[in-house]
């Protein structure tokens, strides 16, 4: 367990601690084994175990998660940022028809880049941003109408 090293009087004393359980502590002098009973009761402190909650990025796309809003919302067929960054292509300009899976725009976000694909078909409205245009996550990016 420890190991001491002791001189006393001039003489050279290996002291090794085997093990302690209450008040008793088991231990070897110069290879001789000694039980030696303390005055009080030691307590051995344990090191806390880090426990986190496991997290989940916000980025995980599901597909049977949509990243538009019900119909009939105020906000309906509103493609959100899905992280903070900088919009780096266009690939839809308003009245463009798109399908489900094509390719929005292209967003660069912590060095990476990150494709940004319809979740519908229809017909985009609105292009909120441009390329170059720094974006916030949740801020919407196209509306695809019906």
């Amino acid at each position: 367990m420890k190991e001491f090293k002791f001189k006393i009087n001039g003489n050279d004393y290996s002291v090794n601690i085997t093990n302690i359980e209450g008040n008793i502590a088991d231990l070897e002098v110069n290879g001789t084994p000694y039980k030696v009973e303390l005055d009080k009761e030691l307590k051995q402190t344990k090191t806390p175990k880090l426990v986190r909650a496991a997290s989940v990025p916000s980025t995980d796309n599901h597909p049977s998660v949509a990243k538009t809003k019900s119909p009939g919302a105020a906000t309906s067929g509103a493609i959100k940022s899905p992280l903070p960054g900088v919009i780096l292509e266009m690939h839809v300009k308003p009245g463009d028809h798109v399908k489900v899976g094509q390719k929005l725009l292209v967003l660069e976000a912590m060095k990476m880049e990150n494709n940004i694909d319809s979740d519908k078909d229809g017909v985009v409205t609105d292009v909120k941003f441009h390329k170059g245009d720094n974006v916030l996550e949740g801020d919407v990016l196209v509306i695809i109408g019906a």
